[in-house]
């Protein structure tokens, strides 16, 4: 018998129409938040607000985001509003209130607004994602190890790496998938620089480590619904349901080799111009110094230390930030300079006469003194940022200057970094590759925050320096053995893959190369 009529299968039938229509009531309501603060709003899509062709592929959170930019910039607004879903976000355009939210004003947007669950998924406690008072108290520990003194103490460990990259390039010269061997390359910087490992991944590309970095990398279905989740359901409640992100494999491994890294080190007293190193310090000292020892006298730390799942993460989040932006940030590059071939010998031409100059040795002080490399490498992180977009969350109510508009705590910020790049107003033909872009007399000329790859303000990308110098050593060994050329397996105009967050090109690039 049923419980409204005597019909069992008519009550259900009424129940699934009741809780629907309240559901579509419940995104409508939603769906006024920005309409009653007086805020442009896009017109939403139930039930996914403003992202369906995010969720189902058709554009790249780059795109996506783009759109949005170009079209409220088309009307003539400062700011917009959209939804995530049934969740507001509020999308900034007017560089004045970019400033306010990232610098400015930046004690109302501590956060990235990024999952994490430091007991459950230990590696999602990164810098990245930390807030408040722990973020600014990592922040200050880690700092130092950035330095460019630091810089130049990792660069021999750094520059070793690069051996096997020119090998691999004289062994398949044609039809080179760049990204794939840029991801190797990183793989092998970074175990060495991170963890101390010589995984030698450019010729062996089923190493371990080569193959998680890549799992902890790839979206499938079950990883949309992680991501939608972390974006829909509150973060009190994901972290009740014990919700990770992180795969449990990628967990185990990292987790593994970080703790026998440590130990060994620790029980040996090694010491290595490291990234390891420094962290090891910050563990067993509280603080990092230029000494060679990973405790002081007394054997006891002097400060508050990083225990041992904080100092796993941040070994794990450098890892991942530079096997993947890196080789994105280069392969655009080696694209951009296969297709523009005078600025590709311009390139070349600086890289042979500073290595002249010191001996024909690649040294720190050598990769300082390139600078027309610095402006390819900055003209290709503006064309394709690694970070299409960037996020903060609202963590104090906050009113847009010279407005009535109030973002709300809690309400997520999302700056459409990609859109901002390739604003002609900024950057006349955008889509034209042109390093003098760069130079300090364009630099000065344009408004600040009109270039983004790194964020900005206190929570710049602490790793940019290294970013950097990795990405100089890799293009002065490619480019001072071998001409570039684009292989015909390469998609042109190149596009974004639309299923990654990160800015990757789709079909890949596949370049030639020959001996100079």
């Amino acid at each position: 018998m049923g419980f409204i009529t005597n019909n069992t299968c008519y009550d259900l039938v009424a129940l699934i129409i009741t809780l629907l229509v309240g559901a579509i009531a419940f995104m409508k309501w939603k769906f006024t938040y920005w309409d009653k603060l007086g805020l442009l709003t896009l017109p939403p899509t139930l039930p996914f607000g403003n992202i369906k062709d995010l969720l189902f592929g058709y554009n790249s959170w780059g795109e996506q985001f783009q759109q949005f930019y170009n079209t409220l910039k088309a009307k003539g607004c400062r700011h917009g509003g959209i939804y995530v879903g049934a969740s507001p976000a509020y999308v900034p355009v007017d560089l004045e209130i970019i400033k306010h939210i990232m610098q400015v004003d930046f004690q109302h947007f501590l956060s990235h607004g990024g999952y994490k669950d430091e007991e459950n998924d230990p590696l999602s406690g990164h810098l990245f994602n930390l807030d408040d008072v722990k973020w600014r108290n990592l922040r200050v520990k880690l700092t130092p190890t950035f330095t460019s003194g630091k810089m130049k103490m990792m660069f021999q460990t750094l520059a070793d790496c690069s051996v096997g990259l020119k090998d691999l390039i004289d062994e398949s010269s044609t039809g080179v998938d760049i990204k794939d061997v840029l991801s190797r390359f990183g793989t092998d910087v970074i175990s060495s620089v991170a963890f101390g490992l010589e995984c030698n991944s450019v010729k062996n590309p089923d190493v371990l480590f080569s193959y998680f970095g890549r799992r902890a990398l790839e979206i499938d279905i079950w990883d949309n619904i992680k991501i939608f989740m972390q974006v829909m359901l509150p973060h009190r409640l994901l972290k009740a349901m014990k919700h990770k992100f992180t795969k449990t494999d990628v967990e185990k491994f990292f987790m593994k080799v970080i703790r026998e890294t440590v130990e060994y080190r620790e029980k040996n007293n090694i010491y290595r111009k490291d990234f390891m190193h420094l962290l090891l310090q910050l563990k067993n000292r509280g603080t990092v110094t230029d000494d060679t020892s990973i405790t002081d006298e007394s054997g006891k730390p002097k400060e508050i230390a990083l225990n041992m799942n904080e100092l796993a993460a941040q070994a794990f989040v450098f890892f991942m930030a530079g096997y993947e932006t890196s080789s994105s940030t280069l392969s655009f590059a080696l694209y951009e300079l296969a297709t523009n071939p005078d600025i590709q010998e311009k390139l070349r031409d600086e890289i042979n006469s500073v290595l002249a100059n010191h001996e024909g040795q690649m040294t720190y002080d050598a990769m300082m003194e390139m600078t027309y490399m610095e402006k390819v490498i900055h003209e290709a992180l503006r064309k394709y940022p690694p970070l299409p977009i960037l996020t903060r969350l609202c963590t104090r109510d906050y009113i847009v200057p010279d407005t009535t508009i109030q973002i709300k705590k809690g309400v997520g910020v999302i700056i459409p970094v990609l859109g901002i790049h390739r604003d002609p107003e900024y950057y006349p033909n955008p889509e034209v590759f042109d390093p003098e872009r760069f130079n300090d007399e364009n630099k000065k000329s344009r408004p600040a925050f009109t270039w983004l790859p790194f964020g900005d303000g206190p929570r710049i990308c602490i790793g940019m320096r290294f970013g950097m110098l990795q990405s100089k050593v890799a293009l002065t060994v490619l480019l001072k053995n071998y001409n570039v050329t684009l292989n015909e397996k390469t998609t042109t105009p190149i596009k974004f893959a639309k299923r990654s967050f990160l800015s990757k090109a789709d079909g890949g690039v596949w370049l030639d190369f020959e001996k100079v």
